[in-house]
């Protein structure tokens, strides 16, 4: 059993900057894919940014490409989203997830664990 622990949300204005964390339990989280999704109010759940085992695969929607930045440090079993330029259309919660099989793709399929998740509130 994994366990996730998001932390780092909040409330902000546009144009500013949020850093997300994600800790797990265990020792395998290296061998992990990992996966940011978030969800609006009424919305589906919707794709983030996931990387892979070793972080040599990163991918974003296109929403947040070239604001958002996924990043791990497996020593410390965390993965982290660094959230840029933010605007009042990425208010939602987000979730942070496990991908077992290491891909870290971008289908809420593929991942096995899924954190409570953090509330994200930009203020235009």
């Amino acid at each position: 059993q994994v366990q996730l622990a998001e932390s780092g949300g909040g409330l902000v204005q546009a144009g500013d900057s949020l850093r997300l964390s994600c800790a797990a339990s265990g020792r395998a989280f290296s061998t992990y894919g990992m996966g940011w999704f978030r969800q609006a109010p009424a919305k589906e759940r919707e794709f983030v940014s996931g990387i892979s085992w070793n972080g040599a695969i990163t991918q974003y929607a296109d929403s947040v490409k070239g604001r958002f930045t996924l990043f791990r440090d497996n020593a410390k079993n965390t993965v982290y989203l660094q959230m840029n330029t933010l605007a009042p259309e990425d208010t939602a919660v987000y979730y942070c997830a496990a991908d077992t099989l290491g891909a870290g793709s971008r289908f809420v399929r593929s991942y096995n664990y899924w954190g409570q998740g953090t509330q994200v509130t930009v203020s235009s």
